[in-house]
């Protein structure tokens, strides 16, 4: 089993940046990927960025504003947001993929609001 626990929300201005970090304990050495979602009210829950061994991947409406990187150690995992707007406004969900046996399982943190201001 995996838990993941965020931090680094907030509220700032459009133009600003924010930083989250999300911190994963339990079974470290199973989880093949790490990333960020996020999910505005009334919308569908959306991939923002993640982590694989084979790279890193964006959602293409950041164009280039966010940064995705993990801890040497794997068990971090961070999201830099640069020149926010308010349409990033949402909860941003720390996610994991892992395996039990021959099957992928997700773990998902508490979420974290971030709020951009105009």
């Amino acid at each position: 089993q995996v838990q993941l626990v965020e931090s680094g929300g907030g509220l700032v201005q459009a133009g600003g940046s924010l930083r989250l970090s999300c911190a994963a304990s339990g079974s470290i050495f199973s989880i093949n990927a790490m990333g960020w979602y996020r999910q505005a009210p009334g919308k569908q829950r959306e991939l923002v960025a993640a982590v694989t061994s084979g790279g890193t991947n964006y959602a293409d409406s950041l164009k280039g504003r966010f940064t995705i990187s993990r801890g040497n150690a794997k068990n971090t995992v961070y999201l830099q947001m640069d020149s926010l707007k308010p349409e990033d406004t949402a909860v941003y969900y720390c996610n994991a993929v892992y395996l039990m046996g021959s099957s992928s399982l997700h773990a998902w943190g508490q979420g974290t609001l971030v709020t951009v201001s105009s």
